[in-house]
C-alpha cells in the first residue's frame, strides 16, 4: 500500500521549490534539499541562500541554480517568482528564527507556499502574527518538526488515538545533547553562535532549539493540548546568554502530567530524544537513535516490540514507511516525510479538492504553540519554577 501510494503521487509533476537560507556551509539547508528530492517530489529552481549578494551567488552555482534566480535577498525573490510564469511554488525557509517571520510574510501575501524550519519565529508576538498571516493567504504553512515524520511515531500516535493505552496518565520526554558542553560559540562555530544569540534564537536555547522538538513530539503522539507548566533553566557554561538545560513539569488540560528535559550540555549524548507515555492499560516507549523500535507494554503482560513495516505496525506507520521492514529507515527519510505529506497537500490546493485526511504535517498552530512553550519556560523560570498557563 505505501509502495503505491508513493508511485501515485509521482506521477504529479515535481512542485518548483525555493529556499531561503541554507547556502554553503549550512547544515540544515542540506538536509531539506535532500528531504525534498527524496520521493522526488520537488526541484529546487531557484534560491536567497545567505544573508550577501555574493555568498548567495556562489552557493547558487554551487547548486547549479540558474544565476537569474538566484537572488541576493527573499524579497527580491518573492516578488519575481510571483510575477514568472514558472516561478516557484513554494519555499523552504531555512534561516536563524529571527528572519522566519518577515521572510515567510513576503511569500504568503504573495500566495506561495510556506515550509518554514522550527521554531516558527524567535517570539511569541510575530508568532501570532505570521499566524494572522497564514490564515488569511491562500497559500499552505508547513513546519518542519522532522520527528513526527518517523514511521513508529506515527504508530504510537494511532495506538494512542485507538485507546491501546487508555486514558494517559504519564508522559515523558527529554532531548539530550552534548554538543554544547564546552562555550562552542566563543571559537567562531556558526552553529553555535546564532543558536546561542538572543537577538537570532530568541528568549530560549535549549528549550527553543530542542526542547520545541521534544514538547511537539509529546502533543503530536498523545494528542493532549499543555495547560499550564514549571520551568527550572540554567545557563551552565559561563557566559552563555541562553538556556542550555532546561526541566519543565507539565500539566495537561485532561489530567495528565508529564516531565520534559532538555539539555545540550549532558556529556555522552548525541541527539537522545526519547518519548514514554503511559496510561491506565498500558505503556509505550520511543527513541529516535533507534527510530524503527517502538515499545508496547500492556499492563501485566510482558513488554512487545513493534518494529517498522513488522507485525503488529499498523496502516498510519506503513503510508510513511519506504522499504521493507529490517532495512533500517531514519532521520531524512523522517524529514523527507514531511516534505511528501506537505506536497500532496500542495496537490489537492492547486486541484482545490480536499486532502486527503491521512496526511499530516505540523502547521502555523502547531508553531504558535511551540513559541509559547518557549516563552512560558523563561517566564517560569524567572519566578523561581511558577506555574504559567500557556
Amino acid at each position: 500500500m505505501a509502495i503505491q501510494s508513493k508511485k501515485e503521487d509521482l506521477r504529479e509533476p515535481r512542485i518548483r521549490l525555493g529556499m531561503v537560507g541554507g547556502g554553503a556551509g549550512a547544515f540544515i539547508g542540506a538536509v531539506h534539499r535532500m528531504a525534498a528530492r527524496l520521493d522526488d517530489q520537488f526541484e529546487l529552481v531557484a534560491g536567497a541562500l545567505s544573508s550577501t549578494p555574493e555568498k548567495a551567488q556562489a552557493s547558487g552555482r554551487e547548486l547549479g541554480l540558474d544565476a537569474a534566480r538566484t537572488y541576493g535577498s527573499y524579497k527580491d525573490m518573492a516578488i519575481r517568482e510571483a510575477r514568472l510564469k514558472d516561478g516557484i511554488e513554494a519555499v523552504s525557509i531555512v534561516t536563524p528564527n529571527h528572519v522566519h517571520y518577515e521572510a515567510a510574510r513576503e511569500f504568503l501575501k504573495r500566495g506561495i507556499h510556506v515550509i518554514c524550519d522550527k521554531p516558527l519565529t524567535s517570539n511569541l508576538a510575530d508568532a501570532k502574527k505570521l499566524k494572522k498571516l497564514a490564515d488569511e493567504s491562500d497559500a499552505l504553512f508547513i513546519l518542519t518538526h522532522n520527528y513526527t515524520g518517523y514511521p513508529m511515531v506515527r504508530q504510537a500516535r494511532e495506538m494512542i488515538a485507538n485507546g491501546d493505552l487508555g486514558k494517559l496518565r504519564v508522559v515523558q520526554v527529554e532531548y539530550a545533547q552534548d554538543w554544547l558542553t564546552e562555550a562552542a560559540e566563543q571559537t567562531g562555530a556558526k552553529q553555535a553562535v546564532w543558536r546561542t544569540d538572543p537577538t537570532q534564537s530568541g528568549a530560549g536555547g535549549s528549550t527553543g532549539d530542542i526542547g520545541t522538538h521534544a514538547y511537539n513530539l509529546a502533543s503530536f503522539v498523545t494528542g493532549l493540548t499543555l495547560e499550564s507548566l514549571a520551568a527550572d533553566l540554567d545557563s551552565f557554561v559561563p557566559g552563555r546568554r541562553l538556556d542550555d538545560n532546561a526541566h519543565v513539569m507539565l500539566r495537561f488540560a485532561d489530567g495528565a502530567k508529564g516531565m520534559l528535559w532538555c539539555s545540550q550540555v549532558a556529556p555522552g549524548n548525541e541527539n537522545g530524544l526519547k518519548l514514554r507515555v503511559y496510561g491506565e492499560k498500558g505503556g509505550l516507549e520511543w527513541a529516535q537513535e533507534n527510530p524503527n523500535y517502538l515499545w508496547f507494554t500492556p499492563f501485566g503482560e510482558q513488554k512487545r516490540l513493534i518494529t517498522r513495516n513488522g507485525a503488529g505496525a499498523g496502516s498510519a506507520a506503513g503510508r510513511v514507511s519506504r522499504i521493507p521492514s529490517g532495512h533500517p529507515e531514519g532521520y531524512l527519510e523522517a524529514f523527507a516525510t514531511i516534505y511528501t505529506e506537505a506536497s500532496r497537500a500542495i496537490h489537492a490546493h492547486k486541484k482545490d479538492v480536499a486532502v486527503d485526511k491521512a496526511v499530516i504535517y505540523p502547521t502555523v498552530d502547531d508553531g504558535v504553540k511551540g513559541v509559547a512553550f518557549v516563552e512560558a519556560c523563561v517566564a517560569s523560570s524567572k519566578r523561581n519554577g511558577a506555574w504559567v498557563k500557556l
